[in-house]
C-alpha cells in the first residue's frame, strides 16, 4: 500500500497517520486528510473542469471504459483487500467489483446515446406577430466538479469508482472522493485503476482525486470549498444531515444528493399471507439477513393483519432466523450500533422480543420483534432504521390501521406490498399512499438487491435522501449533475462545439 492521497495525478503525503481496523489480519498506515488537502483537489478539479467539460461523449466513454478495465485488472487484489478490511465474503465482493465495472460502462454506453443532453430546440420565427422569436436551444451542461463521500456499506459500487463518481465522470464534472475509513486499502488500489485510465486517456490530473481519512474537519471543508457545485453522500441520517446542513448553509448553497437510509417496510395483504405465511417469512428471513442487513434496501419491517396466520408467519420467520449464523460486520462501530438498536427495541413498550442475539462484538446475530399496529403508531422510535439483520414484525387489526401506518410513514427508498387477486382492492387503496412515501414500489418481492439499468429509483422523500427529484442508481443519476442552459441566437460557428 503507498498510504497516502491521490491529488491532481501526485501520491501526497501527510504529517499524520491512522491505522486500519482491518476484520482479519494486521491493520496498515494511511495518511490522514486535511482541509489543506481539500484545497489543493478542490483547486486541481477546477483547473481540469473547462478542458473536461468540452470532451467527447466519445473520449469519456473511453475513458469510463478504461476505469472499467483497470479495476478488472486488479480484481483479485481487490478482492483480497476488501475482504480483509471488511469482512464480507469474495462472492459478495466479486459481485460488486462486476456491478461497479458495469455501472462504468453502463454510463459510457448511455452518454454515446446523447438522451442525457435533453436537447431542444424552438427555431426562430422572424415574422411572428406582434413580435418575432428568437432561435432557442437548450442543452443540460456539467455543473462543475464534484463532492462524492464513499459509503462503508458498498466499497466497490458506493465508494471511489462507484456509482456517484461514475456518473459525474460521464456528465463531464471532476470528482473529489472523499474515502471511508472502513476500507482505506481497497480506495487506494480503485484510486491506482483511475489513474492509470487517467494517464492512459491523457485525461487531466486533476479530473479524479481521493482524500484518505480525517475528522470531520476534512468533510466540512471539502462540502463547503466554494470550487465544489454539488456533493453525492451515501451514509448514516445524522452525517448525511449535517452535510446536507453545512450545504444549505454555504454563501452560495448547493445541492446536496443524500441516500440516508430506510426501513423499507413490507405490507403483506391477508390473501398472501394466508397463501403462504411460511414462504413468505423464510424469503424475509433471507433478504433480512443477506450482507448481515448491511444493505440500505434492508426490509426492516413487516406489517401484517393479526391472527393465527400472522402467528405462522412469525414462527417461521423466528425458526429461518434462528439458523442464520452470526456474521462479521463492516466494523466495530457499526456492529456497536446494531447491538445498541437492539436494546432499544427490546425496551419499547408493547415489543415482544422473539429472537434476540447475544452481543458478539464485531458479529451480528439477527434479532426479531414483534408489535402491534397501534403501538407502533404511538411510538415514533420503532420506525427508526437499525442497520443490520434486524426484523420488527407489526400486527395491525385490519386494512383500515394498515392504512393509517402506511400514511404515517416517513420517506422511503422502497416500500413493498405482498399480494394475490384476492387482495387487489386492498392494495389499490393503498398504493397512491405508498407512491407518496417511497422511490420504488415492489410487488410480491424482497428489496435487497437494486438493479442498475435505465428505469430504476434509488431514493425517495426525506429521510430516504435529501433530494425526492432524483436517484443514486440508474443512468437518470447523472442529472445531478447537468443543469440546463439555454442559448439564444446561438451563431453557427459555436454550434458544434457546444451542442455536439
Amino acid at each position: 500500500m503507498i498510504g497516502k492521497h491521490y491529488i491532481a495525478g501526485q501520491w501526497t503525503g501527510s504529517d499524520k497517520t491512522f491505522l486500519s481496523a482491518p476484520a482479519q489480519g494486521p491493520a496498515q498506515e494511511f495518511c490522514v486528510g486535511t482541509p489543506d488537502l481539500v484545497e489543493a483537489a478542490c483547486s486541481a478539479a477546477e483547473a481540469a473542469f473547462d478542458a473536461y467539460a468540452r470532451t467527447s461523449a466519445e473520449t469519456r466513454a473511453g475513458f469510463l471504459n478504461a476505469i472499467a478495465d483497470e479495476i478488472e485488472a486488479r480484481a483479485e487484489e481487490i478482492t483480497e483487500t476488501g475482504s480483509r478490511e471488511t469482512g464480507l465474503p469474495e462472492a459478495r465482493l466479486q459481485g460488486e467489483r462486476g456491478r461497479t465495472t458495469g455501472q462504468l460502462r453502463l454510463f459510457a454506453d448511455h452518454i454515446l446515446k446523447g438522451d442525457y443532453l435533453d436537447r431542444r430546440h424552438d427555431p426562430a420565427l422572424p415574422d411572428r406577430q406582434p413580435l418575432p422569436r428568437p432561435d432557442l436551444r437548450m442543452i443540460q451542461r456539467p455543473i462543475g466538479p464534484v463532492a462524492v463521500f464513499g459509503a462503508s456499506n458498498f466499497p466497490l459500487a458506493f465508494s471511489v469508482a462507484g456509482g456517484d463518481t461514475a456518473s459525474a465522470l460521464a456528465a463531464g464534472c471532476p470528482v473529489v472522493v472523499k474515502g471511508h475509513s472502513a476500507h482505506p486499502g481497497t480506495s487506494e488500489i480503485v484510486a491506482r485503476a483511475i489513474e492509470a485510465a487517467t494517464l492512459a486517456c491523457g485525461m487531466p490530473s486533476g479530473v479524479f482525486s481521493l482524500i484518505q481519512g480525517g475528522r470531520r474537519d476534512v468533510g466540512t471543508a471539502l462540502v463547503t470549498h466554494p470550487l465544489i457545485r454539488a456533493v453525492g453522500f451515501t451514509g448514516s441520517l445524522a452525517g448525511g444531515r449535517a452535510l446536507f446542513d453545512l450545504c444549505a448553509a454555504r454563501p452560495d448553497p448547493i445541492p446536496f444528493f443524500g441516500e440516508l437510509g430506510s426501513v423499507n417496510p413490507m405490507f403483506i395483504l391477508p390473501g398472501a399471507l394466508s397463501a403462504k405465511s411460511a414462504a413468505l417469512a423464510e424469503g424475509w428471513a433471507a433478504s433480512l439477513t443477506m450482507g448481515a442487513g448491511q444493505f440500505c434496501t434492508n426490509p426492516g419491517v413487516a406489517v401484517l393483519p393479526a391472527g393465527p396466520d400472522a402467528t405462522g408467519f412469525a414462527d417461521a420467520a423466528t425458526k429461518a432466523l434462528s439458523a442464520t449464523m452470526a456474521q462479521v460486520m463492516l466494523t466495530d462501530g457499526i456492529a456497536q450500533a446494531y447491538h445498541d438498536g437492539c436494546d432499544r427495541m427490546g425496551q419499547g413498550d408493547h415489543v415482544q422480543g422473539l429472537l434476540v442475539s447475544s452481543r458478539q462484538s464485531r458479529e451480528a446475530a439477527p434479532s426479531l420483534f414483534r408489535t402491534t399496529g397501534a403501538a407502533f403508531l404511538d411510538n415514533p422510535n420503532l420506525q427508526h432504521e437499525v442497520f443490520g439483520p434486524l426484523g420488527l414484525i407489526v400486527e395491525v387489526d385490519g386494512a383500515g390501521q394498515m392504512k393509517q401506518i402506511a400514511a404515517g410513514l416517513e420517506g422511503q427508498l422502497t416500500c413493498t406490498l405482498h399480494m394475490d387477486d384476492a387482495d387487489t382492492e386492498t392494495a389499490r387503496a393503498l398504493l397512491p399512499i405508498l407512491e407518496r412515501k417511497a422511490g420504488r414500489i415492489l410487488f410480491n418481492g424482497f428489496p435487497t438487491g437494486v438493479e442498475v439499468c435505465d428505469s430504476m429509483v434509488h431514493g425517495g422523500p426525506y429521510p430516504a435522501s435529501t433530494n425526492f427529484g432524483h436517484t443514486s442508481v440508474g443512468t437518470l443519476s447523472i442529472r445531478r449533475w447537468l443543469r440546463p442552459v439555454c442559448y439564444q441566437d446561438l451563431p453557427a460557428t459555436l454550434s458544434p462545439h457546444l451542442m455536439g
